[in-house]
């Protein structure tokens, strides 16, 4: 008899020891997701006026426990999503709207104080609209063979990653009835997304000298100025616009 009360007192103590265990870890839990959102919220707020954002970013710090990544001094993942940023376009004070800058951070380590971050690496997508494009390609009609005038109106998708570059020409004061088509290659080099026809235009017959021809359908557009000093990887036409991948080693967050 005595050992089977013993036994039902060891039953509770394990019971109430596992409720207790349960409790602690759902707390624990709760506080982790609790400071984990403060910390997101705290690092948006930061990246917000270190970058000059309009709108506070999207973060995500990734991994569980939290707080056992905040006792060693480093957040195994962190994602930030920026939905417009103004890029520099060059040395004129110009910009360039990036939309949908995603980018992952890993192993961002943080001072003490935590007024500073930085990440080992980071990758990331992002995209420029063909009309933002434009603004860098669109030119006043410019002479391009006697009595030839030619300036780039549109962009589009081309399809097999290409861009569709839409020229506007007059020829001897007659503007031609549609534009003339080229299909162009997108391709980043270093901090610059250059566009180059792949054939040249032909307006109504004309012969137009190369150099002449491309100074109108080729052009290209610095980017600089990324976040944290993340850099251009590659560049691909797409439906709605250039579709860019970006990364980066030693990427400032913050400080």
């Amino acid at each position: 008899m005595t050992a089977k009360v013993g036994e039902h007192h060891n039953m509770r103590a394990l019971r109430i020891l596992l409720i207790i265990v349960v409790i602690l870890g759902g707390l624990f839990v709760l506080a982790d997701r609790l400071a984990v959102g403060f910390a997101e919220d705290e690092a948006a707020g930061k990246l917000q006026n270190t970058e000059n954002l309009a709108t506070a970013p999207d973060v995500s710090i990734n991994g569980f426990p939290f707080l056992t990544q905040v006792a060693s001094g480093t957040l195994d993942d962190v994602e930030v999503g920026i939905k417009d940023y103004e890029a520099t376009a060059g040395t004129n004070g110009k910009t360039i709207r990036i939309d949908d800058l995603k980018a992952n951070m890993k192993g961002v380590e943080f001072s003490g104080d935590y007024s500073s971050a930085t990440a080992a690496t980071a990758t990331g997508t992002a995209s420029i609209t063909y009309a933002e494009l434009l603004k860098t390609a669109k030119s006043e009609p410019t002479q391009v063979a006697p009595g030839v005038t030619a300036s780039v109106i549109g962009l589009s998708d081309g399809g097999n990653g290409k861009i569709k570059v839409a020229v506007e020409a007059t020829v001897l004061g007659t503007k031609l009835p549609e534009p003339v088509y080229v299909l162009s290659s997108v391709t980043a080099q270093g901090d610059t997304v250059r566009v180059k026809a792949d054939t040249l235009p032909n307006f109504g017959g004309v012969d137009i000298a190369e150099a002449k021809a491309r100074a109108i359908t080729d052009f290209q557009q610095n980017i600089e100025g990324l976040p944290g000093g993340i850099q251009l990887d590659r560049v691909q036409a797409a439906k709605t616009g250039v579709e860019i991948t970006v990364r980066g080693s030693n990427v400032r967050l913050a400080g």
